[in-house]
């Protein structure tokens, strides 16, 4: 295994033309759908990357900005942003186009954690990223932050430690009544 891989080696894209049978009950493609493409891509990129056979630990939110029509093609496009030990981020970037215009649509991006396994399905260790550029340096600091973030908030409410208190003033104007017993 490598120490080190530039993010080109890794990077996948894929061009789907969206069908009928992709369709929700409002005559757009399902989000379900779209999901299911960025997790197949956020693994074939992972794998590139690791040499390995890699898992979904998690997805980072998932915002839906412009609709897909059925007959549009979508591209996903595919990059490792982060790299840890055992595990990676991979940024998944989606666009449509209308083939009769030429118009493009920024949909959504997302950051899919993905965790490299080995043989017996433990986590294994991973290839190191080499960064080459300034946007390389953004997007794994981004990734890191992003995921300390993660943690911070995670502990912050975890049920053993959450002290209702504190939040009681937050939920001020909120859409919520309050009969705690």
């Amino acid at each position: 295994m490598e120490n080190y891989k530039n993010v080109k080696e890794s990077q996948v894209s894929i061009t789907e033309l969206m069908l009928p049978s992709h369709s929700n009950f409002g005559g757009k493609v399902h989000g379900g759908h779209i999901l299911n493409l960025m997790d197949q891509i956020a693994f074939a990129c992972a794998s590139k990357h690791s040499q390995r056979y890699c898992v979904t630990a998690s997805v980072n939110r998932v915002d839906f900005l412009n609709p897909i029509e059925v007959g549009e093609l979508v591209t996903l496009c595919a990059s490792i942003n982060y790299t840890g030990r055992t595990s990676m981020v991979v940024g998944v970037r989606v666009e449509s186009e209308n083939i009769t215009t030429g118009k493009k649509k920024h949909c959504n991006s997302s950051y899919f954690t993905m965790v490299a396994k080995d043989e017996n399905g433990k986590s294994t260790q991973i290839p190191g990223l080499l960064i080459t550029d300034r946007q390389g340096v953004r997007r794994f600091s981004r990734s890191k932050f992003r995921k300390e973030s993660a943690f911070q908030r995670d502990t912050k409410f975890d049920s053993s430690n959450f002290n209702t208190g504190e939040f009681l003033d937050a939920l001020e104007g909120e859409n919520v009544k309050l009969d705690l017993e």
